[in-house]
C-alpha cells in the first residue's frame, strides 16, 4: 500500500460467502502466525447489512473488535449462505478463536476497516474481494 499504515487484502472464491471467509483468513495471516496458537472456543453471530460488500466489512470489523476487546483471533471461519434480511442482507458466521497472545506476530495488527477502494464482486470466474485495513 502507498500508505505505511494500511494493509490491503485481496481474496477470491467460487462464492461470495467463500470470498468473505478467505478475506478473514488473509487478514489474520497478514499479522499473525497462528500455527501454535491456543484455541479458546467458538464464537457465532449473525450479521446484517445493506449489501453484500457491507457484510464483508461487518465480518472484518468483528475480527478487529474480537482482537481488541477479547484478545482473540480467528483460527478458522465458517460463513453461512447470504440471505435476504429485511431490507438488506444477512449471514451467519462462526469463528474458531485462539488466544492472540499465543500467536506469533508477523505484522501490524489491524485497527479498523477502511471503505476506500472496497469491493466484493461476482464474475464468470467466481467472486473477488478487496479491502484495506488501517494498522
Amino acid at each position: 500500500m502507498p500508505h505505511t499504515a494500511d494493509m490491503r487484502v485481496e481474496a477470491w472464491s467460487p462464492t461470495a460467502e467463500g470470498c468473505i471467509a478467505e478475506a478473514v483468513r488473509a487478514v489474520v495471516e497478514g499479522f499473525a502466525d497462528t500455527s501454535g496458537a491456543t484455541v479458546v472456543g467458538e464464537r457465532a453471530y449473525v450479521v446484517t447489512a445493506e449489501s453484500d460488500v457491507d457484510l464483508l466489512v461487518s465480518v472484518l470489523e468483528e475480527v478487529v473488535y474480537r482482537m481488541d476487546a477479547d484478545g482473540e483471533i480467528p483460527l478458522d471461519v465458517e460463513v453461512g449462505s447470504i440471505r435476504a434480511a429485511g431490507a438488506g442482507r444477512g449471514l451467519s458466521v462462526r469463528f474458531r478463536m485462539a488466544d492472540a497472545g499465543t500467536a506469533v506476530p508477523v505484522g501490524a495488527v489491524p485497527k479498523a476497516v477502511s471503505l476506500h477502494d472496497l469491493h466484493l464482486r461476482g464474475g464468470p470466474g467466481g467472486w473477488t474481494c478487496r479491502v484495506t485495513l488501517d494498522v
